[in-house]
């Protein structure tokens, strides 16, 4: 059967208009929202090696069969990895090479400029790009995302030794004064960052006016808190497990807590690419959704751990890394527990789908932090950038559901409850913003 005659989602375009918000825990609306009108229902009918082996030998055949894909060692590279290593690029007539990266803005430069095809990359820092945010402007694509949950916030011994162990108590030595303090984030318009402000103005602590902030690429965090470099940091694992295996520090709240279920890192992509090589974008978003099914089953989850911690890959000892990716958590504070909502990869779906709203939000937390000037139009920019026709279209070679609304509606740790519908009004209602 030749895919190039399936069409996307007649209800996931980027050109539909009136999206209205869904809840991605209510399973049953994402399993009743299979794309089911015409040659994309019938394609869902042939198994999937089948479809994948007829889509590489025909005229629907990657352009670019050998692709360099970008990963920062954090354990959420995951599916880039696994995606090469188990096979799944071979399925869809692809060679995957992951390329070990330095630090986000190598990413972002290497991505700009061609020098790697398609990256994991921070949800934001694509959104930063394609507006040009404090930077360099190109036009981007988000064609998946590849992680929900599993980041954190750490801060030091020398804060729990000055009797800090959450947000509020925090709050009290902030104010205190004694000193100035220094918290460190990886990329400016990214995750990280915006997990990190938006959690300390949830505490009543300015992000820019009380404290200092810093950009410290993710492997080199545990290190800096060592020398005593910043009281705080922002990351994904295994740097938080990794800080409290070290003994410097603890988490002082999980990235899940600030924002359950929330966006993390994206397959990310120029514009120019798709454009150029369009059958590669769709058969690589395939290669990497089978490769994120693969990764969210429980039973992978040890061998997979594995993998990634290899030197090549994260260089963490595999102890290090397991506990958490298996949901098995503890803060370096005397607490564990099973956390209800560990990093996740795929989850039915929901996981791996592009929600325009997610793209939105990382938009208007730039906006409240004074990183843009003026409102966008949210909704056009979401749009353009995630790519819900290709992922419609992988979606429908792997045998995925893909959901009926391309909003959806969250509540964070503020209570503040965000459903996409309003943007520009949720970005100037903070009483803590820039």
């Amino acid at each position: 059967m030749n895919d190039s005659k399936i069409p996307g989602s007649p209800v996931a375009t980027p050109d539909k208009p009136a999206d209205q918000p869904v809840d991605p825990g209510r399973r049953s609306l994402l399993r009743g929202a299979l794309v089911t009108t015409g040659a994309a229902a019938l394609l869902n009918l042939v198994p999937s090696a089948i479809r994948s082996a007829a889509w590489a030998a025909g005229s629907d055949a990657p352009e670019k069969p050998d692709l360099k894909i970008g990963f920062i060692p954090l354990t959420d590279c995951a599916p880039v990895v696994m995606a090469a290593l188990k096979g799944f690029d071979k399925k869809y007539g692809l060679n995957i090479t992951p390329t070990k990266e330095a630090s986000w803005a190598a990413v972002r430069d290497k991505l700009m400029y061609g020098e790697i095809d398609a990256a994991h990359v921070l949800y934001g820092l694509i959104y930063g790009v394609q507006l040009g945010t404090r930077g360099p402007q190109k036009d981007m694509a988000v064609l998946m995302t590849l992680n929900n949950n599993g980041q954190a916030i750490t801060l030091s011994n020398d804060l729990k030794k000055a009797g800090v162990t959450d947000g509020a108590t925090l709050k009290k030595l902030v104010d205190g004064k004694a000193r100035d303090y220094v918290f460190a984030q990886t990329f400016p318009t990214g995750t990280h960052a915006m997990w990190l402000y938006y959690w300390l103005a949830a505490n009543g602590i300015d992000p820019f006016r009380d404290v200092k902030n810093i950009v410290v690429p993710p492997p080199q965090m545990v290190a800096n808190m060592r020398v005593g470099n910043m009281d705080g940091f922002c990351v994904g694992e295994p740097w938080n497990a990794r800080a409290i295996a070290d003994d410097i520090g603890f988490t002082a709240v999980t990235s899940q807590e600030i924002w359950p279920d929330h966006p993390e890192k994206v397959l990310g992509t120029s514009a120019e690419f798709v454009a150029q090589y369009p059958n590669t974008a769709r058969a690589m978003t395939a290669a990497i959704l089978d490769a994120a099914r693969w990764c969210d089953a429980q039973e992978n989850r040890a061998e997979m751990a594995e993998a990634v911690a290899a030197k090549s890959y994260v260089n963490c000892p595999v102890d290090i890394i397991k506990g958490r990716i298996l949901g098995e958590y503890e803060n370096g504070l005397g607490k564990k527990w099973t956390d209800a909502k560990p990093m996740r990869f795929f989850r039915d779906g929901e996981v791996t789908y592009p929600w325009l709203s997610d793209g939105m939000w990382f938009l208007t937390q730039h906006k409240r932090w004074g990183l843009m000037a003026g409102d966008p139009d949210y909704l056009a920019v979401a749009r353009k950038v995630n790519r819900l026709d290709v992922y419609a279209q992988a979606a429908a070679a792997v045998g995925v559901a893909v959901p009926k609304d391309t909003l959806r509606k969250s509540t964070l740790i503020d209570g503040t409850v965000w459903d996409g519908t309003d943007p520009a009004a949720y970005a100037t209602s903070f009483k803590i913003r820039s």
